[in-house]
């Protein structure tokens, strides 16, 4: 699935919140961990930094200063949680890039990004 970089939400049934939010904890606590043992070319391996670069992506800035509470999923728009689910999903699927995402989300808080594995070998 492709996620278009002007943040529009592909077409995700949002009439069952429980069920959005089940998958974003599935694909962000699971499913992604998992992937990143096999893919060393990924910037993260533990769930709360996907869940960071997913949701700063879904917001285009730090989550915390566009979500009023914790855990962030909970307290998300629909749409929002929509658009962070498609990303996780874009990500599985290879279809997003999840270093571009990460270095984007240590932008957005000022850090310095990690250098990636292919700067590193070369």
């Amino acid at each position: 699935m492709r996620v278009r970089p002007d943040r529009s939400v592909p077409l995700v049934a949002m009439s069952d919140r429980a069920q959005l939010e089940a998958e974003w904890l599935h694909l962000t606590r699971t499913v992604l961990p998992t992937l990143a043992a096999d893919r060393p070319e990924w910037p993260v391996r533990l769930d709360h930094c996907f869940q960071r670069i997913l949701l700063d992506q879904a917001v285009g800035g730090r989550w915390y200063d566009h979500v009023s509470g914790r855990p962030a999923y909970r307290h998300l728009p629909p749409e929002t949680l929509a658009r962070a689910v498609a990303l996780a999903r874009a990500v599985v699927s290879g279809d997003a890039d999840l270093d571009r995402f990460d270095r984007d989300s240590l932008r957005w808080r000022g850090k310095r990004s990690r250098p990636s594995v292919l700067d590193v070998q070369t």
